[in-house]
């Protein structure tokens, strides 16, 4: 049977909690909110922390706290446990939409953010009036660290054909789109649907949220032997609108992106010049905790609002 280490016997766990908030929210006075101390009294415990493990474990930059090396190799197995502390206890109260103060973390770009959030936020104004939610930016499609650990409840996410999801991983469609071709509404050359040979020899601003090469239409152009003239990388879709506004650049981006920055930007649609696989957005999360009362009661409000979404 394995031991247990002798710092562990002398730790005040509840330090730990202090280490979880101040490592997500890097500032002392959001993390000691968290925690509903004062910001002398987490102080006093991060002093407390830094002297049981012996080093500094953040350090203040300007109004933020950077981790150190050791903090950064503590955090996730931190986050883990106490995550799966909490859900364990939680399992003895039943989760209670109306009254609860939870915190839900979703991992999400600009435009998927954009997608669930106003719709989500209106349907929990009216059931769940005190739930908290978290938008975290990921640098990876589909954060399989974040999700396993519980630092992430749920990560939205575009689907490709070729994609296939790591073990553990659930995932479920919440949004169809289709893609359309954008272009300012000056643009000297493109004033109608372009054809293809007219499509190929614009230059093109294209979205790679996580620094991909390419992205889906590229690889249906590499399918038929072709290849556009890239001009612009963006890591986010909401300013690419406005960009294509002001330049003779040509985007392909999804429908209902598009539609919704049209009052504010002047670009028009158009129907793109070959056939590109619907937009899937999809849902993520981990089965391990598929079992909790509230990440239950999350997915069925979302799973609603798709369908809500899709009535005729």
């Amino acid at each position: 049977m394995k031991t247990m280490h002798p710092l562990l016997r002398r730790l005040d766990l509840n330090l730990l909690l202090t280490f979880d908030a101040l490592y997500r929210h890097r500032t002392v006075a959001l993390a000691a909110s968290e925690l509903a101390i004062s910001a002398s009294a987490f102080s006093h415990a991060l002093a407390r922390l830094r002297d049981a493990l012996n080093d500094e474990l953040f350090i203040r930059q300007g109004n933020r706290m950077h981790p150190t090396q050791r903090a950064d190799l503590l955090a996730q197995t931190v986050a883990e446990s106490l995550k799966l502390l909490s859900d364990q206890l939680g399992q003895w109260e039943p989760f209670d939409p109306a009254t609860s103060q939870r915190t839900f973390v979703f991992a999400a770009t600009d435009y998927t953010a954009f997608q669930l959030l106003p719709t989500l936020l209106g349907r929990l104004q009216q059931v769940a009036p005190k739930l908290c939610l978290r938008v975290v930016y990921s640098d990876r499609k589909v954060s399989i660290e974040d999700l396993a650990c519980g630092a992430v409840d749920f990560a939205l996410g575009y689907s490709e054909a070729r994609d296939t999801l790591p073990a553990g991983v659930d995932s479920e469609d919440w949004l169809s789109d289709e893609y359309v071709v954008i272009a300012s509404r000056a643009h000297p050359r493109i004033q109608g649907a372009p054809d293809l040979a007219g499509y190929l020899a614009e230059r093109h601003a294209v979205i790679t949220p996580w620094g991909e090469a390419r992205g889906v239409v590229d690889l249906v152009l590499q399918g038929m032997g072709l290849q556009r003239d890239v001009a612009l990388q963006l890591p986010a879709v909401m300013i690419a609108p406005f960009i294509i506004a002001g330049t003779e650049l040509i985007m392909t981006i999804p429908r209902q992106a598009a539609q919704a920055l049209q009052s504010a930007a002047a670009i028009a649609l158009y129907p793109p010049p070959f056939t590109i696989p619907p937009y899937t957005l999809k849902l993520y999360s981990h089965g391990k905790y598929a079992r909790s009362d509230a990440h239950a009661w999350m997915r069925r409000q979302l799973r609603e609002l798709f369908i809500e979404g899709h009535r005729p």
